[in-house]
C-alpha cells in the first residue's frame, strides 16, 4: 500500500522535473515504451546531466546525480556517442554489479562507502530490483542514466583512491605518479570488462609487504567493530578528581573492566581496572590513566577504522617499487624491521621522540656505520637543555662527559666562560666522548638527514623494558643493533671476494678494545621512517597510540573527520 502511494508521487516528480527542463537538450519524458526508445532516451540524459556538470562543478538539476570528475565522464561518454555503460536493456551487467559490491564493501579497501554515491545507488538500485516485471521504474530512463554516470563517478574516484590514497605527496613521499593523466583512468575503467575489477584493484594496490598485512586483518577488525557504538569520553586534563575519575570509571565499565559505573569505586579498584585494560592493550601496566592510556580510551571503533584508512593511504605514498633491502622504522610502533626481498630478517625494538622532540619522518640510506662515536648534540639541544644546566653549574659538562671545544678545535674550560652572556646559542662546540655512558652508546648508523638524528646504540639500554617508549630527541635508538650491524656488514658488496669475515672480525675486536672506526658503505642501505597506527599482525589488526597526534590532524583535515 505504501509502495502505490509513493510511486505516483516520485513518477510525477520525475516528469515535472523534465518537463520544467525539456528545452535544454533531455526528453521532456522520461519513461520509454520500448527498449530501442530506452536507450535513446539514456543517451539523452546523460548528454544533458554531463552538460549542466562540466558547466556548474558537477552538480546537475537532478539531486542524484553530482559528480567529482565531469569532464573525464563526459570524454568518457563521448567517445561511444553517450550510450550507457553498465546496463542495456533494463538489466545491469554483471561488471555494474561488480562494482557496486566494492563500493558496498569499501572498508576492506580502507575506503568509505558514503565517498562513492553509495546511498543513491543503492535507492536506485532497489527501486528497479522492485519492478521486477519491468512495468514501472525499468522502463524510466532517468533511473539508468543516473546510476551509470554514478557507477563511473566512483569508479573514477575509487581507481584514484587505491592507487594513491587520499593524502598528499610532501618532501617525504617518492612517488612519481603522484598525478593520474585521464587516459589511465579511461583505461582502467574500459579494461573493467575485459580483466575484471579484482584484477584492476590488484594491479592497483601497493606491494608492500606492510600493507598486504594490514588489508588482510581488515576483516577480522569489521567482524569485531560496532560503529554504531558510541563511549564515552574521558576528560584530559582534568583539575577536578572526582569527575575525571567518575569518567574513567564508566568508561572502563564499557569496555567491560568494571562491574558498576554507578557505585563510587576506591581508588585501588579503579588503579586495578587501569592495569587490565593496559595489559590487554599491550602499554605499559602501571594502573595510572595518564595522557597514552585516556588517549586509547577515548578511541572508538570509528577512529580505529580511520586509523587504518590512513595507514593504507600511507603506504600509497611509498615508491611504487619498494627496494629489495631497506630498514623500516615505525615511530609509533616504536619498532624496527629489516625487509629483504618482502621477507622480514630482523625486527627490534627501537626508543623514538618524545612528542615535544618527535622523531622526523624521512627517507635517507645508510652511509657509514661507526664504532665508539662521539656524539655532538644538536643546537636545539645545546640551546634548551645544556645552556640553562650550565649556566647554572659548569660542572655539568663533565659530570655529562661533555668537553668544550672553540672554533679551532681546542679544549676549553666551561668556569672561564661568561655564561650570562648567552640565551639562544653559544660560540663553541660541546662534544661527548666515546665510551660506555656516550648517549649514542658504541654504535652509530649514519645517514644524510637535515634533522641531525641517526639510528645508534644507547646508554640507557633499561628502557627498552617500557611499553611506551617514546622517550628520545628525535634519534631512534636501537635495541638490536648488533643484529644490524652484522646484517649490514654481510650484506655489503665490498665486503665480497671473502673478506666479510675478516671485516667484521675487525668491527668485533674494534668494539671489544672500544675503538673509534668509521666503515664506509659501498652499498647504502635504505631507511624509511615513518609514523604508522597500526599493522597487520597474523590477521588482526593491532593498533598504537597516536602519541604525536598526527593521524588525529590527518582524519580531520582529509578525511572529514569521519
Amino acid at each position: 500500500m505504501i509502495k502505490q502511494t509513493l510511486y505516483p508521487i516520485s513518477y510525477l516528480i520525475t516528469v515535472l522535473f523534465f518537463i520544467s527542463c525539456s528545452g535544454n537538450g533531455q526528453p521532456a519524458d522520461t519513461v520509454a515504451a520500448s527498449p530501442e526508445e530506452l536507450k535513446s532516451k539514456e543517451r539523452q540524459l546523460i548528454a544533458y546531466y554531463l552538460q549542466k556538470a562540466v558547466s556548474d562543478s558537477g552538480r546537475t538539476d537532478d539531486s542524484l546525480v553530482r559528480l567529482d570528475a565531469p569532464d573525464l565522464l563526459r570524454s568518457f561518454y563521448a567517445a561511444d556517442s553517450n550510450n550507457a555503460y553498465w546496463s542495456t536493456g533494463q538489466q545491469w551487467l554483471p561488471e555494474a554489479d561488480s562494482v557496486f559490491r566494492y563500493i558496498q564493501d569499501g572498508r576492506l579497501l580502507g575506503l568509505y562507502p558514503e565517498d562513492y554515491h553509495f546511498e543513491s545507488l543503492k535507492s536506485i538500485r532497489d527501486r528497479l530490483s522492485a519492478d521486477s516485471l519491468g512495468k514501472g521504474d525499468r522502463k524510466d530512463a532517468r533511473w539508468w542514466s543516473a546510476a551509470d554516470l554514478l557507477l563511473t563517478d566512483a569508479l573514477v574516484r575509487m581507481i584514484r583512491e587505491v592507487k594513491l590514497g587520499r593524502l598528499p605527496q610532501d618532501s617525504v613521499s617518492l612517488r612519481k605518479d603522484s598525478v593520474l593523466a585521464d587516459s589511465f583512468y579511461l583505461q582502467q575503467i574500459r579494461a573493467v570488462k575485459q580483466q575484471g575489477l579484482a584484477e584492476i584493484i590488484r594491479a592497483l594496490e601497493p606491494t608492500a609487504r606492510g600493507y598486504m598485512e594490514l588489508k588482510t586483518a581488515i576483516p577480522d577488525f569489521l567482524s569485531n567493530a560496532d560503529f554504531s557504538k558510541s563511549y564515552s569520553r574521558i576528560p584530559y586534563p582534568e583539575k577536578d578528581t572526582r569527575r575525571f575519575n567518575q569518567a574513567l570509571q564508566k568508561r572502563l565499565f564499557e569496555e567491560g573492566l568494571m562491574s558498576t559505573d554507578s557505585i563510587q569505586v576506591d581508588s585501588v579498584t579503579l588503579a586495578a581496572a587501569v592495569k587490565r585494560y593496559q595489559k590487554k592493550m599491550a602499554i605499559t601496566v602501571d594502573g595510572k590513566a595518564g595522557e597514552g592510556t585516556v588517549r586509547m580510551l577515548n578511541t572508538d571503533d570509528h577512529e580505529k577504522f580511520a586509523r587504518i584508512a590512513i595507514t593504507l593511504d600511507k603506504f600509497k605514498q611509498l615508491p611504487a617499487e619498494m627496494p629489495s633491502r631497506y630498514i623500516w622504522v615505525n615511530a609509533s610502533a616504536n619498532k624496527m624491521e629489516v625487509i629483504d626481498s618482502n621477507k622480514l630478517k630482523i625486527s627490534s625494538k627501537v626508543i623514538t621522540g618524545k612528542p615535544k622532540t618527535r622523531t622526523p619522518l624521512l627517507t635517507s640510506k645508510v652511509s657509514s656505520i661507526i664504532t665508539y662515536p662521539q656524539w655532538v648534540p644538536p643546537p636545539s639541544i645545546v640551546q634548551k637543555e645544556i645552556l640553562p644546566a650550565v649556566k647554572k653549574n659548569p660542572g655539568y659538562l663533565a659530570k655529562k662527559g661533555f668537553s668544550l671545544l672553540d672554533k679551532d678545535g681546542n679544549e676549553v674550560d666551561p668556569y672561564s666562560v661568561d655564561w650570562s652572556k648567552y640565551s639562544k646559542g653559544i660560540p663553541y662546540r660541546v662534544v661527548q666522548g666515546s665510551g660506555d655512558a656516550n648517549a649514542l652508546g658504541i654504535i652509530k648508523f649514519v645517514f644524510d638527514n637535515k634533522y641531525s638524528v641517526y639510528l645508534h646504540d644507547t646508554n640507557q639500554r633499561y628502557l627498552f623494558a617500557n611499553a611506551m617508549r617514546s622517550l628520545s630527541h628525535g634519534c631512534v635508538r636501537v635495541q638490536e643493533w648488533d643484529k644490524l650491524v652484522w646484517y649490514i656488514l654481510q650484506s655489503d658488496s665490498s665486503l665480497s671476494a671473502g673478506r666479510g669475515t675478516v671485516k667484521i672480525d675487525s668491527v668485533k675486536s674494534w668494539l671489544k678494545n672500544k675503538q673509534k672506526r668509521n666503515i664506509p658503505l659501498r652499498n647504502k642501505l635504505p631507511v624509511f621512517i615513518r609514523y604508522f597506527t597500526c599493522e597487520g599482525q597474523q590477521g588482526k589488526v593491532v593498533f598504537y597510540d597516536d602519541v604525536y597526534g598526527e593521524d588525529k590532524y590527518l582524519r580531520q583535515r582529509f578525511y572529514g573527520n569521519k
